[in-house]
């Protein structure tokens, strides 16, 4: 299906894997080979268009940056992203499909759009 996680065998040691929402492909990236302590998600194979940011996994104490174009997305959309993210960067595997694939939702408005607060 074409909003699962996918394993992606990695192109270097850093490449975690990839995963869609159905509107776009991110790619996870550890800051290390070895005892990493953060992780970047970027958008569509674009190393400069970054997603999203976790740092702090060895200390315990996690952080989210979010990019400046997808700061104001649908926090439920986030936490999904933020989801994803965690389950491609330790183990490949997908999580649950991601609600209406492919077709534009409420709850992934595109940045620069209506902000509810």
């Amino acid at each position: 299906m074409a909003n699962q996680i996918q394993a992606a065998i990695p192109r270097d040691p850093l490449e975690r894997g990839r995963f869609t929402d159905g509107n776009t492909t991110f790619q996870v990236r550890a800051s290390s080979a070895v005892a990493p302590d953060s992780f970047q998600v970027s958008a569509d194979g674009n190393c400069a268009d970054i997603v999203l940011i976790v740092s702090g996994l060895n200390s315990g104490r996690l952080h989210a940056t979010w990019g400046p174009e997808w700061r104001t997305f649908a926090p439920d959309w986030k936490v999904w992203v933020e989801d994803a993210a965690f389950k491609v960067f330790y183990t490949g595997r997908s999580i649950a499909n991601r609600p209406n694939p492919g077709r534009p939702s409420p709850d992934r408005p595109y940045p620069g759009g209506a902000v509810r607060f």
